[in-house]
């Protein structure tokens, strides 16, 4: 947990440093250390629920399949 925490803050910190370096503009910098996370939290979201078709997807794209959407979602 102090793991995750500490990475949290990191991120929240690397996230204002770089907004507030690019923008030069402190509420700018403010708004996008809070919009990023919530908009990697929908994004994740997503990713992990089309996880299993873009897996099998790539495992058909490599194993010479000649349909990658036929493969069976690995799970």
């Amino acid at each position: 947990m102090a793991k995750s925490l500490s990475f949290g803050v990191l991120h929240v910190g690397t996230a204002f440093g770089i907004s507030y370096a690019l923008t030069g503009d402190l509420a700018i910098a403010v708004a996008i250390t809070f919009v990023e996370p919530l908009a990697n939290t929908v994004v994740h979201y997503f990713h992990d629920k089309h996880w299993p078709r873009l897996a099998a997807w790539g495992q058909a794209l490599f194993s010479g399949r000649s349909s990658a959407w036929e493969a069976e979602p690995v799970r």
